[in-house]
């Protein structure tokens, strides 16, 4: 993939153009909108880890974007790219997501500046227990203040070394399985958070399919059924979207980019064979199933209707938008677009589901993780046999009342069985998801279709999430 051209502003300054772009319409006092929009602190720590006969040194970063509300929530991600603009710029986007999808969290994100490939299990846990406790010690990990969550290059094994670390500092703190999220679910996880982000892209691109209106200024028709689409990052977020929207939505996934190339086959790719060979051999090349492609910005510009961008930032600049052919665009990583590319599309009527909106899964289901945490019972556990008993009475009923009426009509089977299960953690947290992204795409789209002066669904999501992020400090007495 081509790096973003030297004249594009920074990502943090995209934001901040995107920010401003949507603030210029609404009527703020300007002393708020510079509150709301500057990053209110960055912590940077460099510590030393004894590994292989010698002590190195690592960096790392939390940034804490907005305390509007508390605690704060943002991933902690591992990439030698990390750097304090890009902590900046996502924390400043968090801030944006949780108030769009209605979490109650600040915006924050952290960071070290590592290629975790470079280090076995052993030496990763070392490095993350040293970074978990420089943030612990000035409550930059705490169940009430800074609640960080997985990222690029981290997942389920590092958020629980990080709630095991913040445990043994704070011995006494009945709340401490809260301290982070996206932990296993053994270790205090929850149902459904891996696949979270994938999963809320799937429901996003269903709530767009559901109003013909907003297809069509996509240049589309009909449903997901069929469509085809191209993914950039066969990554936990990429791989999840993918599966979910060609198993059961019917799209067919024409494309996938990886770091070392990519895959086309027009009649549609097998996600899980892909995969399975990602994780095998590390990367593409090889695969035998399909046409595999050298230069994945050739496959990123191909024909297709929907492409979802799931792996880094700025991928989608201004020496490629003029070439890239999807007609609606699903950020499903955050900032793939940047803000010169992003005046391009639009001005090319490509209609793009912004990252601040469609990929707020991971957040949305933390949110349910911590408030499990909190409660301290798994969600279903009260309820879960009531309704299946309450449903039984239903059914014996009917099934009374079949007898009586000589067998005239009958139950099937299948019936029985999904009416009466009752549902479990899994399927409430689906229930969950699916509503916040519903909800949150139909407040966008109200700002988008009723105001003459929003064009976009970005612009939009920004004002919403603006407008509650300003009710909140004016609650506060700003």
């Amino acid at each position: 993939m081509s790096a973003a051209p030297a004249n594009e502003p920074t990502f943090r300054q995209s934001v901040d153009l995107m920010f401003n772009r949507a603030a210029a319409l609404m009527d703020l006092p300007p002393g708020l909108e510079e509150k709301i929009r500057v990053c209110n602190g960055v912590y940077t720590v460099r510590f030393g880890v004894r590994l292989r006969g010698q002590i190195q040194t690592f960096t790392g970063y939390r940034a804490v974007h907005s305390e509007h509300m508390e605690p704060v929530k943002g991933g902690i991600r591992y990439a030698p790219s990390v750097d304090q603009d890009e902590v900046e710029a996502l924390a400043a986007l968090m801030t944006y997501k949780c108030a769009l999808v209605e979490a109650p969290f600040g915006g924050s994100k952290g960071g070290l500046c590592i290629d975790p490939r470079d280090y076995d299990e052993h030496e990763l846990e070392q490095i993350t227990r040293r970074f978990a406790y420089e943030l612990i010690k000035r409550d930059l990990i705490h169940p009430s203040q800074n609640v960080p969550a997985p990222d690029m290059g981290t997942g389920e094994r590092e958020m629980a070394w990080m709630a095991d670390q913040y445990a043994r500092m704070n011995t006494t703190d009945i709340n401490a399985r809260a301290c982070v999220t996206g932990k296993p679910l053994n270790a205090g996880g929850i149902a459904g958070r891996v696949e979270a982000t994938g999963r809320g892209v799937q429901y996003a691109l269903r709530e767009f399919f559901r109003h013909p209106e907003d297809v069509l200024a996509a240049g589309m028709t009909g449903s997901l059924d069929g469509k085809r689409i191209i993914v950039q990052g066969l990554g936990n977020v990429g791989y999840h979207a993918a599966k979910f929207l060609s198993e059961e939505d019917g799209a067919k996934i024409t494309g996938i980019i990886e770091r070392d190339g990519a895959l086309y086959d027009p009649s549609g790719l097998n996600v899980e064979k892909v995969r399975d060979w990602l994780i095998r051999h590390g990367g593409l090349t090889g695969y035998p199933e399909a046409n595999s492609v050298a230069d994945g910005e050739a496959v990123m510009e191909s024909d297709c209707d929907i492409l979802i961008p799931a792996a880094l930032e700025g991928v989608i600049n201004l020496t490629n938008a003029h070439n890239i052919q999807a007609k609606l665009i699903l950020e499903a990583a955050n900032g793939p677009i940047t803000a010169g590319a992003d005046d391009i599309l639009r001005s090319r009527g490509v209609v793009i589901i912004p990252d601040l909106y469609a990929n707020a899964g991971g957040v949305t289901v933390s949110y349910f993780e911590w408030v499990k945490n909190l409660s301290h019972i798994r969600f279903g556990r009260m309820q879960r046999r009531q309704e299946e008993a309450r449903h039984q009475l239903v059914l014996d009923e009917l099934e009374r009342l079949d007898h009586a009426m000589g067998d005239a009509w009958n139950l099937s089977p299948s019936f029985k069985d999904k009416y009466l299960r009752g549902a479990d953690e899994l399927e409430l947290v689906r229930s969950g998801l699916d509503d916040t992204m519903r909800t949150a795409y139909q407040s966008m789209r109200e700002v988008w279709h009723g105001r003459n002066d929003v064009t976009d669904l970005r612009t939009a999501g920004f004002i919403v999430a603006i407008e509650r992020v300003a009710r909140s400090y004016r609650a506060k007495g700003l």
